[in-house]
């Protein structure tokens, strides 16, 4: 499967009092573009909510390459870096639409919890969205 790239224009509040993007969006940017994506898989945050499953953040790694202003749009590729059944990782690269000019890399790594906060195996309890991470994992 191919996955679209996720768009974001960035808004004004989003910037400092030099009109920089504030640091703190990027991380914001790319929970945006995990909710894309996880959507384009069908396996959106709703999906796994409503079957009792959570996907809680536990690392965040960003690292700034250049500025983005307002009113820039970035476009921001995602691909699943690392899958175990239990936890999961994605890589990010954040660009300007229009210059392809790199902004910012970043990863993730998150985890499958059930509501209670303990771990869960995906590739136990749900084998139908452990195959469509196997495959989205390995086609990256």
């Amino acid at each position: 499967m191919s996955f679209k790239p996720y768009e974001h224009k960035v808004q004004y509040y989003e910037t400092d009092t030099m009109k920089i993007v504030h640091h703190s969006n990027y991380v914001r940017w790319m929970e945006e573009a995990r909710v894309d994506l996880l959507e384009q898989m069908g396996l959106g945050y709703d999906v796994m909510e409503k079957s009792g499953v959570l996907s809680p953040v536990l690392s965040v790694h960003c690292e700034y390459k250049s500025m983005t202003r307002f009113p820039e749009r970035v476009q921001i590729t995602i691909k699943l870096l690392s899958y175990t059944g239990v936890r999961f990782s994605f890589a990010y690269e954040i660009r300007d639409k229009q210059t392809n000019t790199l902004r910012a890399e970043g990863i993730t790594t998150h985890c499958f919890t059930d509501v209670n906060g303990n771990p869960l195996s995906i590739r136990r309890k749900y084998p139908d969205w452990d195959k469509i991470f196997r495959e989205n994992c390995e086609k990256q």
